[in-house]
């Protein structure tokens, strides 16, 4: 069966053109290590855009089909359907030599792969396309980048939504639609390498228990243990390392598999040993026991101090816009956070906090209060209103030593608009700051006919040309500046949404950028190991806290906010760049913060470093009070990623 015909014409040239299998998949969960595919489907397109091939089934997953009400499969309908293994060579045939895409490729890439691995097959896909990352840049004017929403946009029809089948055809005139935007803006595709995935990949990580108390520091000389106490192991052990360490979780100490210099105790029988637990121990003065003495220790531990319980209650927070003055800057460390500078991040403080929410207008909001509802962000009236003549527009800056593109940018923000790093077919104006004229990008602004001013412009602009109102009826998403704050609200019915804050830069840049997540305590410190979510371990054993690829130039933090431990009171999201290159030379880095990962996004903000920098905190999301609040920072620091993870408890060597 072929497509329903739509009124765009494929792009056949360069990049554009190619083999693609269109997938869509139905499962029963979210998880893709523990969850199971329900039914598949596949579209292959040849590169002139005409349909190659189809084939779609329903799956017997062998376990619980999950949330029947969004899916609608149920166990009598999935009865007698072929396992997967039965179709896994099909499948195969039909993705084999083609780029796979999908609608949140990295969710349908994982199931797919999981599934092949249980197979014992290797899914035969060496690149993947995202319409998702795809359509973020190209902008389009809708209020969210759901399937269902772009249809309605690119007048592609829909029959049955969380149909695998039908949302496959969607997606095929979506993909059209897309490419001929991207193609009218010479955006590059957002593709994925995808290497082959060892089996080890996919085995189950059992969650660590987090430990209910807080670290109390180091053991004093001859001191007890006390519960919280951070403690590792090294070396050749009497008793079985399992063992060992079950009977301290039992006793209520935090054991961990590297040693920072917030850890509490290492325990070893071999104290000179050539270890790196023992070297970074004896770097760090952090006190030695063996394992004798561990065991005694372990009969008579002492209480410690419970992590507070937060309970969130419902509610429609709206965006808040920072204080002008000192209150926006990131508040300093404190604590043992302030021992490490400048390895470490700056923390912002309740008291901090408190500074950099304020309601329109400067008034600062006492705790627990709401802000007044922003107007929309292309609502010019409501800007000119305000003294942000700018309001609702997006600003794309060209040129320009660093400094001065910085500047230009800071000061975009501070009329009202939105600073662009890619040209979009949101952005509205363009300010041609010198050697701008060269930007490769130009062509394509001179051709779409958007308006072009220099620097003076910012000074005190006008604008001519029409209303973007007009043509953007939806509100946008809260721009924040360096150190705004928002509230994320919580539902009053259902589920908690996830959290999607997304991270993106000009595609065309040397050096590659690595997006990381650190799961902090109240000290600021990560509970255990594994709450430092990095291209290494791009998933929390739990699945709280996830990293997600959508091209060479995005990535994505999906934070399940609702299930994290009492013990997770802030999650700082930082980058760090490879090799030479320095922040300075990559220029802006956007983050936008969405509910679910095609939600209408809440924030945005447009963040620069200064011009030696090699890692960039971008965001934090922190507890405040029985809510959870997004801050963008922007502070960049001179040292790599290790130096940073070090300052969290992180020992990325050891």
């Amino acid at each position: 069966m072929h497509l329903a015909p739509t009124s765009f014409d494929l792009p056949v040239a360069g990049d554009y053109a190619r083999d693609w299998a269109l997938v869509d998949v139905e499962t029963s969960g979210l998880s893709a290590r523990r969850d199971r595919v329900l039914s598949v489907a596949v579209i292959t397109l040849g590169p002139d855009g005409e349909q190659t091939g189809e084939f779609s089934t329903l799956l017997d997953p062998g376990c619980d089909p999950g949330p029947v009400d969004v899916h609608g499969l149920t166990a009598e309908r999935l009865r007698g359907a072929p396992t997967f293994e039965q179709v896994a060579g099909r499948i195969g045939a039909l993705l084999q030599d083609r780029v796979l895409v999908a609608h949140n490729a990295q969710f349908d890439y994982d199931f797919l792969a999981h599934e092949f691995a249980r197979a014992r097959l290797w899914l035969p896909v060496s690149q993947r396309l995202c319409t998702l990352a795809l359509n973020r840049q190209v902008d389009p004017p809708t209020p969210d980048m759901k399937l269902g929403t772009l249809a309605a946009h690119y007048g592609v029809p829909q029959q049955r939504a969380h149909d695998a089948l039908d949302d496959t055809r969607v997606l095929a005139g979506i993909l059209r639609a897309t490419l001929r935007e991207a193609a009218r803006l010479d955006l590059p595709l957002p593709l994925v390498s995808c290497p082959p995935r060892g089996e080890s990949l996919f085995s189950p990580k059992p969650p660590k228990t987090p430990c209910a108390y807080r670290n109390p520091g180091r053991m004093s000389p001859g001191g007890p243990l006390r519960q919280g106490m951070k403690v590792a192991i090294t070396g050749s052990t009497a008793h079985a390392r399992p063992e060992l360490v079950a009977r301290a979780v039992e006793a209520g100490l935090n054991m961990m598999s590297s040693v920072s210099r917030h850890t509490s105790v290492l325990v070893t029988n071999e104290p000179d040993s050539g270890s790196s637990k023992a070297r970074r121990a004896r770097a760090e003065g952090v006190p030695v026991i063996d394992e004798a003495t561990f065991l005694a220790l372990l009969a008579d531990v002492r209480a410690g101090v419970a992590h507070e319980v937060t309970i969130p209650r419902p509610a429609t927070p709206t965006p808040t816009a920072p204080a002008t003055g000192p209150a926006t800057a990131a508040a300093a460390p404190t604590g043992p956070a302030a021992a490490a500078a400048p390895a470490t991040a700056p923390a912002a403080s309740p008291a901090g906090a408190r500074q950099a929410a304020a309601r329109p207008g400067g008034t600062p909001v006492p705790d627990g209060a709401v802000s007044a509802v922003p107007a929309p962000r292309r609502s010019e009236p409501a800007g000119h209103e305000t003294g942000r003549p700018l309001e609702g527009r997006r600003v794309l800056v060209l040129g320009g030593v660093h400094a001065e593109a910085v500047a230009a940018r800071t000061r975009v923000v501070e009329l009202g608009a939105s600073a662009a790093i890619n040209l979009s077919a949101s952005v509205t104006d363009v300010v041609l700051l010198a050697g701008g004229e060269a930007d490769r990008r130009m062509r394509r602004i001179t051709a779409l006919e958007l308006p072009v001013h220099d620097r003076e412009w910012l000074v005190s602009p006008t604008v001519t040309d029409p209303d973007p109102s007009a043509f953007f009826s939806a509100p946008g998403p809260q721009v924040l500046p360096r150190g705004g704050v928002v509230d994320l609200p919580v539902p009053h019915a259902g589920p908690a949404p996830e959290w999607y804050v997304t991270v993106g830069w000009e595609p065309r840049i040397e050096g590659e950028i690595d997006v990381v997540a650190f799961l902090l305590d109240e000290d600021e410190q990560v509970g255990a190991d594994e709450d430092f979510v990095f291209y290494g371990s791009p998933e929390t054993p739990a699945g709280t806290a996830r990293l997600l690829t959508g091209g060479p130039a995005e990535q994505t933090v999906a934070l399940d906010l609702a299930s994290l431990p009492p013990a997770t009171q802030r999650i700082v999201i930082a980058a760090a760049i490879d090799g030479d290159a320095t922040f300075g030379t990559v220029g802006a880095i956007q983050i936008g913060a969405a509910p679910g990962s095609s939600g209408a996004p809440l924030a945005r903000a447009t963040l620069d470093a200064a011009t030696t920098e090699r890692t960039l905190l971008l965001a934090e999301i922190y507890r405040r009070g029985p809510l959870w609040r997004l801050r963008a920072v922007g502070q960049g620091y001179d040292h790599g990623l290790d130096a940073l993870a070090r300052g969290y408890g992180v020992d990325v060597d050891g």
